[in-house]
C-alpha cells in the first residue's frame, strides 16, 4: 500500500526536460547583497587553504627579486640593465620587477597573507578558550565502542563502593594532568569524564600567531632598517652619516635622523696564514681588526676587536667584517709639480695569493687628467717568459705594475662610475708594455717620471684595508623571538595529544564493584594504547587488585566473545562478568 502511494506521489509531480521537478526548476536562488558578498569574501580569505595559497604565492612572487637586478641594492646596475635591454627593460620597470619587495603587487600579497592569518587565528583562539572552560563531554552509553576499552572488578571484601571507586579514579586522572568532571557520584552508576591535551591546540595557535609576528617583524625591518658598506684603510675613521658610506640601502620609511653619529677607526688589521699544511699553504685562517669606537662624539673611546662572524654593535647597528686586502700608498704629481693625489689606493682582489687589480683616477692633475690601471703583487715573482705573479700573500716583495693614460676621465659630467674600473676608450696611453716607454714597475720607496712631462708617480708603502657591512634592522630581534616561539608551538602541536577518558562504576548484586573505562583520541594517536595500559595499571594499584585480571580489550573485540577476559572474571561464576549498561537518557558521543 505504501509503495503505491509513493508511486502516485512521484507520478503526480511534474518534471522538466532535464529530469528535475518543476518546483525545483522554478526555484530562484536569493541574490547576494553587498553585506552577504563581504561575508562570503571574508570567509574565503580567512580559510586555512587561502592562507597556505598566499604563503606559496608570496614565495613565487619573490623569485623575480633574484632573477632581475634590484634598484635598492644597486641602482647603477639597473640603469645599465635597462640600457642593455631596451626592448623589454622599460616594460620590466613598469611592472616594478626592479623593486620587487617594495612593489604594489608584492605588498598586496604580503598584506593579504597577514590578514588571512589573523582571520584564521582569532576565531580559533576564541573557540579554544571556550573549549578549555567547558566541561568534558558526557559519558557515552556504550564505552565498549571506544578505540581503547577495558574493565576491572573490585571484590566485595575490598569494601570500595562505586562512589568511592569513581572518586579514586578521578584523583588518579587529575594527577596525570586530566581535567575531570564526576557525574552522578551519589547514584547507582556514577561516571566521570576527563580530558587533557589542550596544549596541542595552544601550540597550534602559538605557531600561527608567531608567523604573524615574524611577518610584522620583517615588515618593520624593511620599513625602518637600512644597510651599507664601507672600506676602511688602516688609520681611516668611519662616521655614521650618509656621506660616510660607500654604498647605502635605506628602508622604505628610512629617515636620516635615525643615524646615530657613532664612529669607528681601523687601527690595525692582522691576518694569519696557513704555513703548515701542504694543500692549503698560504690560505688565510684568521682575521683580526683592532678598532677604536665611540658611541657619540662626546663618548669615551673604546678598544674593540672585530672578527669574522663576531660583529661590533654600535648605535643599534651591527658591523660585520666581510673582506680585506692591500692598499698601496702612492703620491702623484702633475706636470706642474703639484701634488694631485696622495694616499692609499684600494686594490681589488682578483686571484690567488692576494693578486689584486689597481685603478687610480687623478682628475685634479694639470694640464691633463691622469689615469692608471694595473695590478699589485704582495710577493712578486717573474717567470722566464717575463710574466709577473704573486707567490705568497705576505708582503715579502711587494710590487706595483701600472699602465698610465691621460685625457678626460669622464668624471665631470656627473655620470656614475665604478671606482675599480677605468674606461680607456677616450684616453691616450702613456705607458704600456706594447709602447716604447714600456710599463711602470714600482717597489716601495721608488718613483717614476711619466712621459711627455705629464708628472711623476711614487710608491710610498702598503697598508691593509677591510670591508665592513653595516646593518640596522629594528625587527631582527623580534623576528628571532617569534621564530623560536613558532618552533616551540610546532613541537607542542606535534607531540602533545588530545585525549578523553570516561570511567563508569556500578555495584553488582553479589557486592562486587564493576568498573569499565574507555579512551578516545582527537585525531591520530599511536600512543593511546600505552595510555590505556598505564591507566589500567594505576587503577589496579590504587585498588590493590590482581594484576592478572586480564589485558584491556579494544573496540575490535566483541564483548562476551571467546577469549575476552577483560573483566578478570575467568575464574568467577555467574553472569556478572560484564558490567551492566547504564541507566538514564544518556546517548552515545
Amino acid at each position: 500500500m505504501s509503495e503505491r502511494v509513493n508511486l502516485e506521489k512521484k507520478s503526480s509531480t511534474p518534471a522538466t526536460g532535464n529530469g528535475l521537478p518543476a518546483a525545483k526548476a522554478d526555484a530562484a536562488l536569493p541574490a547576494l547583497g553587498p553585506k552577504e558578498m563581504l561575508r562570503w569574501a571574508w570567509t574565503q580569505l580567512t580559510s586555512m587553504r587561502t592562507a597556505l595559497f598566499l604563503l606559496l604565492l608570496l614565495a613565487v612572487a619573490a623569485v623575480p627579486g633574484s632573477l632581475f637586478p634590484q634598484r635598492p641594492a644597486n641602482p647603477s646596475i639597473v640603469t645599465q640593465y635597462i640600457k642593455d635591454n631596451p626592448d623589454y627593460g622599460k616594460l620590466l620597470d613598469t611592472l616594478q620587477l626592479y623593486d620587487v619587495y617594495s612593489s604594489a603587487w608584492f605588498s598586496a600579497i604580503y598584506l593579504l597573507l597577514f590578514i588571512s592569518l589573523i582571520g584564521c587565528v582569532v576565531p580559533r583562539a576564541i573557540a579554544h578558550y571556550k573549549a578549555m572552560r567547558s566541561q568534558p563531554p558526557r559519558t557515552p552509553k556504550r564505552l565498549s565502542r571506544l578505540p581503547e576499552y577495558g574493565t576491572l572488578v573490585i571484590p566485595a571484601r575490598a569494601g570500595i563502593p562505586a562512589s568511592d571507586a569513581i572518586h579514586g579514579a578521578a584523583g588518579l586522572l587529575k594527577k596525570r594532568g586530566y581535567r575531570v568532571e564526576v557525574r552522578d557520584d551519589d547514584g547507582a552508576r556514577p561516571s566521570l569524564g576527563a580530558e587533557r591535551g589542550f596544549l596541542k591546540e595552544v601550540g597550534n595557535l602559538v605557531f600561527h600567531t608567531s608567523l604573524i609576528g615574524v611577518l610584522v617583524s620583517v615588515a618593520i625591518g624593511g620599513l625602518f632598517g637600512y644597510s651599507g658598506q664601507r672600506i676602511l684603510v688602516e688609520g681611516d675613521t668611519f662616521v655614521n652619516t650618509l656621506v660616510g658610506y660607500d654604498q647605502f640601502t635605506p628602508g622604505t620609511n628610512f629617515q636620516s635622523s635615525q643615524l646615530q653619529p657613532y664612529s669607528i677607526q681601523l687601527d690595525k688589521f692582522d691576518i694569519t696564514f696557513d704555513r703548515e699544511s701542504e694543500g692549503k699553504f698560504g690560505q688565510p685562517i684568521d682575521f683580526s681588526a683592532a678598532v677604536t669606537t665611540k658611541e657619540n662624539p662626546d663618548a669615551p673611546a673604546r678598544q674593540e676587536t672585530l672578527k669574522v662572524n663576531d660583529p661590533v654593535t654600535l648605535g643599534g647597528t651591527s658591523i660585520y667584517l666581510t673582506g680585506n686586502g692591500y692598499a698601496p700608498v702612492v703620491t702623484i704629481r702633475d706636470g706642474a709639480g703639484n701634488v694631485a693625489m696622495q694616499g692609499p689606493v684600494v686594490a681589488k682582489l682578483q686571484g690567488d695569493n692576494y693578486y689584486s687589480s689597481v685603478v687610480i683616477k687623478v682628475p685634479d692633475a694639470a694640464p691633463d687628467q691622469l689615469g692608471f690601471a694595473g695590478f699589485f703583487l704582495p710577493t712578486a715573482f717573474v717567470t722566464d717568459e717575463g710574466v709577473s705573479f704573486s707567490g705568497d700573500p705576505e708582503l715579502f716583495n711587494p710590487q706595483l705594475t701600472l699602465n698610465s693614460y691621460y685625457g678626460d676621465l669622464g668624471l665631470d659630467d656627473g655620470a656614475p662610475q665604478n671606482v675599480f674600473e677605468l674606461d680607456v676608450k677616450d684616453l691616450t696611453p702613456l705607458n704600456a708594455r706594447n709602447l716604447d716607454a714600456g710599463g711602470i714597475t714600482l717597489s716601495p720607496g721608488t718613483s717614476y717620471t711619466l712621459p711627455d712631462g705629464k708628472g711623476t708617480i711614487s710608491f710610498d708603502g702598503v697598508k691593509r684595508y677591510i670591508g665592513v657591512d653595516i646593518h640596522h634592522n629594528p625587527g631582527q630581534l623580534y623576528a628571532l623571538i617569534f621564530a623560536l616561539l613558532a618552533v616551540a608551538g610546532l613541537i607542542l602541536s606535534l607531540y602533545v595529544n588530545r585525549r578523553r577518558v570516561w570511567v563508569r562504576t556500578g555495584t553488582h548484586e553479589d557486592g562486587r564493584t564493576m568498573v569499565e573505562y574507555g579512551l578516545l583520541a582527537r585525531g591520530e594517536d599511536h600512543r593511546l594504547a600505552g595510555e590505556a595500559e598505564a591507566l589500567r595499571k594505576l587503577l589496579t594499584e590504587e585498588w590493590q587488585l590482581d594484576p592478572d585480571q586480564g589485558p584491556p580489550r579494544t573496540s575490535q573485540e566483541t564483548p562476551g566473545s571467546p577469549g575476552d577476559n577483560s573483566t578478570g572474571a575467568a575464574a568467577t561464576t555467574g553472569p556478572a562478568t560484564t558490567p551492566a549498561g547504564p541507566t538514564g537518557p544518556e546517548k552515545d558521543q
